[in-house]
């Protein structure tokens, strides 16, 4: 393997080779079928070390045990689980498209483990498909989920399951453009679109090199993966369940699948793009992103115990007026120091780049608010105190 020239990490990096295509026994079909088990083993052992993790972590906030009956310390909690919603009665609505509702949890849950087909696991480049466009994979694979969602709240025949759906489909485009435009930070200094390419890239983690990036990624994926303060979908004070409200058994169950399935995956692309992947010292690369991938996904429920939900209309204001803004604003400025900053003295930029992350940050939050006050629904009008009252038919 030859070394690769300088590149905007500051250091020679060398490149990991995929296994060959017709890896093992030459066998493209082999390499298929063994690649495809790796994948979803890997992505469903995460599932369960992250509902796990998750139950327990947030009954530690909330001053509680957690499930600790099943298993040692409730190590078999999600296996009872599974086992429990087995035994449950499918029920479907008289009312509901019989086919779109049975195809909603499919759709919503195979892409989560698809993504894993470009996820670099493994240190000696032995992944399902080294895509040299490995991020626009990702990014148009992860957006068939919500289809899953949508598909879930019109075909139930239910008024607060669609007006879920509808909130999903208008919070995957709202925060998927920051996402991207965070994530296109990361392409400009590797150099590639290449997930494999961009972890071998990083002499310097892209999360020192890319602060505001690395925020701005991390709130958006928390938005489309539905977590805490963004869960508007399954907001129960308002709309029961949400898009999964008239599901039971074995389809909820995938639907449960799917929603930590895209957690799982979101935290390994956050790993990937700015926290080296499956680079570490000592420990085994695969060891290195469970870490990684747990840390990322305890900050995501650390979050989740803190805050308190979003209104629906703070949601979006977010999006469109926090975030999208300063990813531009980042996104011009990597693209600078691509242009004009040494390529080898890079650590210098470190400082420099958190900074202006820091500045920019409480600048923006003096420029935008989220409207806070107290909601009144009053004859002909919607008051909200503590901001302009907002003139509405009724």
């Amino acid at each position: 393997m030859a070394p690769l020239p300088q590149n905007p990490g500051g250091h020679s990096a060398v490149l990991q080779q995929a296994l060959p295509p017709d890896w093992p026994l030459g066998n493209p079909w082999l390499h298929f079928i063994t690649f495809t088990i790796i994948a979803i083993a890997f992505g469903m052992l995460m599932i369960i070390a992250f509902i796990y993790v998750e139950r327990r972590g947030v009954a530690r906030f909330q001053i509680r045990l957690g499930p600790n009956r099943a298993g040692p310390e409730g190590l078999f909690q999600a296996f009872a689980d599974l086992i429990k919603l087995l035994l449950k009665e499918d029920i479907v609505p008289a009312r509901a498209d019989k086919l779109v509702h049975l195809m909603a949890p499919i759709i919503a849950t195979v892409p989560a483990l698809a993504i894993f087909a470009v996820v670099p696991i493994f240190g000696n480049g032995a992944l399902f498909a080294d895509l040299n466009v490995g991020l626009l994979y990702v990014v148009g694979i992860s957006s068939i989920g919500v289809v899953g969602v949508f598909m879930a709240g019109w075909g139930s025949s239910n008024k607060y399951a669609l007006i879920s759906a509808m909130r999903g489909v208008a919070q995957m485009v709202s925060y998927e453009i920051p996402l991207v435009l965070a994530a296109l930070g990361v392409v400009l200094f590797a150099g590639s679109l290449s997930l494999n390419t961009i972890v071998d890239q990083q002499g310097i983690p892209y999360l020192l090199l890319q602060p505001l990036a690395a925020v701005i990624y991390f709130l958006a994926m928390s938005a489309e993966t539905n977590r805490s303060p963004f869960d508007l979908l399954e907001a129960e004070s308002e709309i029961i369940a949400g898009y999964h409200t008239e599901y039971s058994g074995m389809k909820f169950a995938l639907f449960y699948v799917a929603e930590y399935g895209h957690a799982v995956a979101a935290s390994a692309l956050f790993s990937t793009f700015f926290l080296g992947g499956w680079k570490g010292p000592f420990l085994p690369p695969v060891l290195w992103l469970m870490i990684k991938m747990l840390v990322v996904f305890f900050v995501g429920f650390w979050v989740r115990a803190t805050l308190p939900r979003l209104r629906v209309d703070q949601l979006m204001g977010f999006a469109w007026k926090g975030l999208l803004p300063l990813a531009v604003i980042n996104l011009v400025i990597t693209a600078i120091e691509v242009l004009f900053w040494p390529t080898q003295s890079m650590w210098p930029l470190v400082p420099v780049n958190i900074v202006i992350a820091v500045i920019l940050v409480l600048l923006w939050s003096r420029i935008f608010t989220l409207g806070g006050g107290k909601i009144e629904v009053k004859q002909g009008r919607v008051e909200v105190k503590g901001a302009k009252t907002v003139e509405v038919k009724v």
